[in-house]
């Protein structure tokens, strides 16, 4: 009997090693993994931003790159998916992605072209995956267009961190507002701010962006880790 338990009391304090081991482990990815995020640089207001002859392959197969894709004033680019509740939204959060529409009628109207950029490469064969989003891109009749980021390059080379994250081009391709699209999500918000819009609309008349960056808010962009 003495000999089971000391058996069992070696397997009890095994099993706590290899569990204590796992944490560490885990807490040591996660460390890693917020590092590698705090330490993605994101573009700098008014700096020309890169890519813009880049190749996208858009949902009906045909390649594009944003300079082809931008309007007499600019561009706006909006990283986004199929599947953050940021995006399509929630119980708690509408969603941004009921706004799209609008937003690319007041760009337009503006001066402004837009198009949504899905970078989530590690979901590429799942719910982001060319078909699903050409699946989205009918079921939500988005008058914009949909285009994949294969490999998260254009992510990467933007700083691009949320679905959605934004970021408005002028016609020197210089980037004059990036973040949030508004302050909805935010429930102890006292009045609603239209951050874009309000980019849009100063920049299209020629005056100065007030607010030319927030944080953005939203799920993380899904890279694929090298």
């Amino acid at each position: 009997m003495a000999d089971k338990c000391k058996i069992f009391q070696q397997n009890m304090l095994f099993s706590r090693a290899i569990k204590n081991t796992l944490t560490g482990i885990s807490l040591l990815v996660s460390a890693i993994s917020f590092a590698q995020n705090e330490e993605m640089k994101t573009l700098v207001i008014g700096q020309p931003v890169p890519m813009m002859d880049h190749k996208l392959e858009m949902t009906d197969g045909k390649s594009t790159d944003l300079a082809s894709l931008s309007g007499e004033k600019g561009l706006l680019v909006v990283f986004s998916c199929n599947t953050c509740p940021f995006v399509v939204g929630s119980e708690n959060f509408e969603g941004w992605e009921k706004q799209y529409n609008d937003l690319n009628k007041f760009a337009i109207q503006h001066g402004y072209k837009m198009v949504l950029v899905n970078s989530n490469e590690a979901k590429r064969g799942d719910d982001d995956s060319p078909q699903a989003m050409q699946k989205r891109a009918r079921e939500k009749e988005y008058t914009m267009p949909y285009v994949i980021d294969k490999n998260s390059q254009l992510a990467d080379a933007f700083g691009a961190r949320t679905t959605p994250h934004v970021f408005l081009l002028n016609n020197k391709t210089e980037l004059i507002y990036m973040g949030a699209i508004d302050n909805k999500v935010d429930g102890k918000r006292s009045s609603d701010e239209n951050y874009l819009k309000n980019a849009i609309e100063a920049a299209s008349k020629g005056k100065e962006v007030e607010l030319t960056s927030t944080p953005p808010r939203g799920c993380s962009i899904k890279r694929v880790k090298m």
